[in-house]
Parts: C-alpha cells; structure tokens; sequence
C-alpha cells in the first residue's frame, strides 16, 4: 500500500480525503497532513483551526502547519516517507526540492479545465468570464504555476444563478469520481499523461475587497456574473449615503425596458424581483442586498427596511481584470 501526504487549507478537499480514508484502501493510505496554521476567525478573532485539519485530529493523523516552507518542514515531509503527494487549495508554492522528494509526484487537484484560469480564483474566474462549465483537473505539479501535465479532467455544468458558493460545491463532489478513476494512476511508475496547450493559458489572481466595486455602466450580464461569481468572498457591493450595502445575488434582464433618462446605476421602478438597476446594457435586478451589521436578506425584505426610492443613482466604482492571458504581477 501506498503512502499519501495530503496538503490543503480548503474544506473543498474534504470530500476527497473522505474518499480516499473510506474506498482507497486497496491503493493508498494518508499518513499526514500539512496545512495553514490556525489563523484569527469571528468577532473575538480566537485563534480557529481550518476544516482540513480538524478532519486529520479526527482521523488522528499527523498535522504540520508550517508557515512558511522551511527545511525543517520538508524534513517533516520526509519522515513521512511519502510515495505520493496530493495538494488541493494548499496557500504555499512548493519549491522543486520539495516536489522532488515523493518517488510517485506531487499531484495537485486544480479547480478548473486547465489550461484555463490557473492561479488562486480559478472558481470565482469561471463565473465571473460566463463560462459554461468548471471542472477539477489532476495535475502533475512542476514548478511553473499550475503548468504541470493533466492525468485526467472531471467536469461540471455551471448555471445561471450559481454563485462561488455553490460551484465549489460542486467541485469538491467532483473530486471523488475523478480520484475514483484515477488515484491509482497517480501512484503508477509511469502514469499517462497530456501536456497543457499553451495557446489556451489564462490567469486568475488572489482576490481583494476592492474587487466587490460595481461598475453600473458594465452590462446587466457582466455585473449579474461579477456579483454572483464573487459571493461570498470577496463580496460585491455599493455604497449609498454613507453606507456600503453588499449584494448576495443577481440576475440579468437584457430584454428590460429602460428609460430613455435613466443612465447606468438609476434605481427603476416596477414589478419584479430584485432591486432594478439601470445598466450599460439591460437591467440587473440585485436579489439579495446586506446593510452593515445586517444579515444577507432578499431584496423585498432588505427594502421594507431600508427603502431605496426610483430615481436614485448608484455610483460606480472600476472593476479591476480578474483573468489575463498573462500572469498577474504580483
């Protein structure tokens, strides 16, 4: 039997080690896990360990949280004596040394069809470009950002109204049908794989706050993916006479009539769901709105408490480029 590491911060992997614990047992056995250290969470900001690591306390696994990768850390690594690596979500870039150590690899689950949107938001990325589809490819890790050679792709369907939330629901599911097919492979001496197609790499980058800004002259359809695509973090939203109110979730109307004198970010009357907003193009209608302190309510029930009149103007901020077809600078 084989020795898998697993290293991770995001409860999306959480299904997968489940699996891999439960129906792997004939290939491989997690003997260690290297995660984030515990960082500041809630009001009282108490020191809180991710999901990752309560799972290995659970399963009474050896955990190492290194803050950064020092040797000591990867002489952790290797007394672990790994045949295998399998990192998801992890917060480090490992160095070649360390993708040198495991016999079989370092193996990453990305959460996109590579080559397409590498990087730290790869999920936020496909909602946001109104991608028709996500998936989880296994990687082989090289030292070049998510460039390595793909094992196998897993994918999912996005629609209309998912938001961040739900869509890496969705992946963190479809990690054990693509591990299912293809765990054992990872952990052969030679394992079949696909170069990426260079021509197709984009890029996505780490999120900011600055990032939730709306740009009301932005079309419905771009505004309504940039609001769902980063709920819930990090958020989009506007500011109105001194206070930022967040939007949880939106919708397009390309075919909405707007007035002739109603320019991008007008508040519009009217029947329908959601806040209407005047857009570059169409109308977006905000369906979910949040005052500071407040919880996230539907747009009916945040206007009876917070009244927005027909007429009022919503101002814009620019929204930053969250994929590129080159790296970001850092």
């Amino acid at each position: 039997m084989k020795r898998l590491v697993f290293m991770g911060s995001d409860p999306i992997a959480l299904p997968a080690l489940e699996w891999i614990r439960l129906h792997a047992r004939d290939h491989a056995t997690v003997v260690g896990v290297f995660t984030q250290p515990d960082r500041p969470s809630g009001r009282g900001q108490k020191l809180t360990p991710n999901g990752i690591k309560l799972w290995a306390l659970e399963h009474a696994l050896p955990v190492h949280q290194p803050e950064r990768l020092v040797p000591a850390a990867k002489e952790s690594l290797a007394a672990l004596q790994p045949d295998a690596v399998l990192v998801m979500a992890y917060g480090h870039i490992l160095r070649q040394d360390w993708l040198d150590l495991p016999p079989r690899g370092v193996w990453n689950l990305h959460a996109s069809i590579l080559p397409a949107l590498r990087g730290a938001s790869p999920i936020q990325g496909a909602i946001v470009s109104g991608a028709r589809e996500s998936g989880v490819s296994l990687m082989r890790m090289v030292l070049e950002l998510d460039a390595g050679p793909v094992l196998d792709i897993e994918r999912v369907p996005i629609v209309e109204d998912d938001t961040a939330a739900v869509l890496e629901e969705k992946l963190a599911r479809a990690c054990v049908p693509l591990l299912e097919r293809s765990l054992a492979a990872t952990l052969a001496p030679q394992p079949s794989v696909r170069e990426q197609d260079a021509r197709a790499v984009t890029f996505t980058r780490r999120l900011r706050k600055e990032d939730g800004r709306l740009d009301f002259a932005a079309s419905a359809a771009v505004l309504a993916r940039r609001i769902n695509g980063l709920f819930p973090w990090p958020g989009t939203f506007f500011e109105l006479a001194g206070e930022v109110i967040k939007v949880g979730l939106a919708a397009a109307a390309l075919d909405a009539v707007v007035p002739a004198d109603a320019g991008p970010g007008t508040v519009l009357a009217g029947p329908g769901d959601g806040l209407a907003v005047a857009t570059g193009e169409g109308v977006v209608r905000l369906l979910r709105l949040q005052r500071p302190g407040g919880r996230m309510l539907g747009a009916a029930e945040f206007l009876r408490g917070r009244p927005i009149a027909a007429g009022t103007v919503l101002p814009s901020a620019s929204m930053p480029d969250l994929i590129s077809p080159t790296p970001f600078r850092r």
